[in-house]
């Protein structure tokens, strides 16, 4: 699944699992938790999708 990469903006690849996204334009790579925290910090309007991961 392609989701966007919240360094550069382009298409990231989201793994089968929601395990791990990566990103072949920027080199960015994290795990699924480590991606939506980053959403978190550049717009909390998506808190509310971290919390709901969390539980």
């Amino acid at each position: 699944m392609h989701i966007k990469c919240p360094e550069c903006e382009k298409p990231a690849l989201l793994s089968d699992g929601f395990e791990e996204i990566r990103c072949e334009h920027c080199g960015y790579k994290a795990t699924y938790g480590q991606y939506v925290q980053k959403l978190v910090e550049k717009d909390a309007t998506y808190s509310d999708v971290l919390s709901d991961y969390k539980i």
